[in-house]
């Protein structure tokens, strides 16, 4: 039998996000702070060499789809060398990438040749104004530039993630519906989640996704599509014949744990096996000591076997 990442539970990871970076050049509300970010010391960060080493390891247990985030991850200097290297790994089958997208349209070209499959685009307005209300700085027409970037590049399937928050963003969601139907792009509505320590969340602001589908279904009509993914975090639906698909994430209303395939590597060199997990485990010291590879996956096998059954 091939050797895995299974925890207690009996679910079977094959699925790593990682973190390449903590520096965003935004600064959404629910994120961090407005000002005054205190960023890790670049010599705590990954370097591209330790990132490759930990992703052969782990492709060795299985994992087969990587997703890079941050922060932001495209400030990472030279990101497409990194996906270029991890392309190459035996077992990686897919790559993809989660960016805000306002530096996206000087690097789609080099992305999409280093390799990169899937690409995510952050958007949580359609609008200029609600758009810096969220991120608390410009940059909406570049986002839409990067967009369209992405479209003439090749990149396919292109998808937009839109968290929705009552009193700021629900309105948005029909337009977002409408961008949908009219060009192709999938748009995944994501009830806002408690992803900081700075108590930004409260679950009086949280859409649900039931709600979601409702302020669609009110303008277009709704066909709930077949999971193409157990471990899928969406449900998906279509818009009518030919007129596109929208996702639905709804870790909140809807907790998906009993199929969560998922780890995150994060920028210093930390396992999380929960997105909203208080706990890590630091693998940098094994990373940057003598420590070698069956050690390491030894040690990556016990962190998720010990993984809890939900988030909280």
């Amino acid at each position: 039998m091939p050797k895995q990442l299974i925890d207690s539970f009996g679910r079977v990871h094959n699925n790593l996000r990682i973190s390449v970076t903590d520096r965003c050049n935004i600064r959404c509300f629910y994120c961090m702070p407005a000002d005054n970010v205190e960023f890790m010391d670049r010599s705590e960060l990954l370097t591209f060499e330790e990132i490759e080493r930990f992703v052969r390891v782990a492709a060795g247990l299985g994992i087969n789809k990587l997703r890079l985030t941050g922060g932001e991850p495209l400030v990472r200097r030279d990101l497409s060398e990194l996906i270029r290297r991890v392309s190459k790994i035996e077992g990686i089958k897919d790559i993809g990438l989660t960016t805000n997208g306002i530096l996206l349209g000087d690097q789609a070209s080099d992305l999409f040749a280093a390799g990169l499959s899937r690409i995510n685009i952050s958007l949580d307005a359609l609008d200029p104004v609600r758009f810096k209300e969220v991120t608390r700085r410009e940059g909406y027409e570049k986002v839409l530039e990067g967009i369209e970037a992405a479209r003439r590049t090749g990149f396919d399937p292109i998808k937009i993630n839109a968290v929705s928050i009552r009193g700021l963003t629900e309105d948005q969601v029909v337009p977002f519906g409408r961008l949908a139907r009219e060009t192709g792009i999938e748009v995944r509505f994501i009830e806002f989640m408690p992803l900081d320590s700075r108590q930004a969340w409260r679950r009086d602001h949280v859409v649900s996704g039931d709600e979601i589908a409702g302020r669609i279904q009110s303008k277009y009509p709704l066909t709930r599509l077949p999971a193409d993914n157990p471990s899928g975090t969406s449900t998906r639906w279509s818009l009518g014949q030919g007129g596109g698909e929208i996702g639905i994430i709804a870790p909140v209303s809807q907790p998906f744990c009993g199929n969560c395939n998922r780890i995150r590597l994060t920028a210093d060199g930390k396992i999380r096996t929960c997105l909203f997990s208080l706990g890590e485990h630091d693998l940098k010291p094994a990373l940057r000591s003598e420590a070698d590879d069956i050690e390491l996956a030894a040690e990556l096998q016990r962190i998720v076997l010990k993984k809890k059954p939900g988030h909280r």
